[in-house]
């Protein structure tokens, strides 16, 4: 996806970009892949596919979201920063929370947020399970998200504690999302969640399918969830 059908083509979702805003994008190319040359932050750096793979597919959250309504989003797992800091460029306005459990990438995304001139950033190197227990942080999010980072039962453990009630968890995933819905419905329960739509779309260009998952939190989190660090994905709720 060249620069040019990135940008009409979110024009066209009613997601219009200034030069400012084009140009982020395109520094954010550059240190995605200075950065990738000392650490290893995605297997894509040919630029017409990270503007796609990484960069539309991760404002595509905002296709069926109104990120109007959120204020406070928290991203889980995000590695080199997707999906939030895609959806942060285009909507200024988010305050962002990333935690992920690998300090080189919270380096990158700090020096990534100053380059690109980002407010109301914060980056916590934390495991998502211990994240989770913090009360500074346990039911505090209007929206939490996490791309492509386990399977839903797992998931489900990571984000809902995190989300506050009347706020809600999207899981952006690719193909086979059904079965792994229905093998998560009781993590889903147990959590406070309760399953709101899910959204099936084809990634331009290449062709391949798309699932956002959208979770209302309808009450609190069990004070005992999420468990320790690994055993969410040893022992899944399912």
């Amino acid at each position: 996806m060249n620069i040019n059908k990135f940008q009409s083509m979110l024009e066209e979702k009613g997601i219009p970009l200034s030069s400012q805003q084009m140009d982020q994008f395109e520094r954010y190319y550059e240190l995605l892949v200075e950065w990738n040359e000392k650490m290893n932050l995605t297997a894509i750096t040919e630029k017409e596919e990270v503007y796609l793979k990484h960069f539309y597919d991760s404002i595509s959250a905002a296709f069926y979201v109104d990120f109007s309504q959120v204020t406070t989003l928290c991203d889980v797992g995000a590695g080199a920063g997707f999906p939030s800091i895609p959806l942060k460029i285009c909507f200024p306005h988010l305050h962002i929370s990333i935690v992920d459990s690998l300090n080189k990438r919270i380096t990158f995304l700090n020096h990534l947020s100053n380059e690109l001139g980002l407010e109301h950033t914060s980056f916590y190197h934390d495991r998502a399970e211990s994240f989770g227990k913090n009360k500074d942080h346990r039911e505090k999010y209007d929206m939490v998200t996490a791309r492509a980072v386990a399977r839903m039962s797992v998931l489900s453990e990571l984000c809902l504690p995190l989300v506050k009630k009347g706020g809600f968890f999207v899981a952006m995933k690719a193909s086979n999302v059904n079965e792994e819905l229905s093998n998560a419905k009781k993590a889903i329960s147990t959590l406070g969640g309760q399953t709101d739509k899910m959204y099936s779309f084809v990634l331009p260009e290449e062709e391949s399918e798309r699932n956002i998952v959208k979770i209302d939190k309808v009450k609190e989190t069990p004070n005992k969830y999420p468990r320790k660090p690994g055993t969410p994905n040893k022992l899944p709720l399912e």
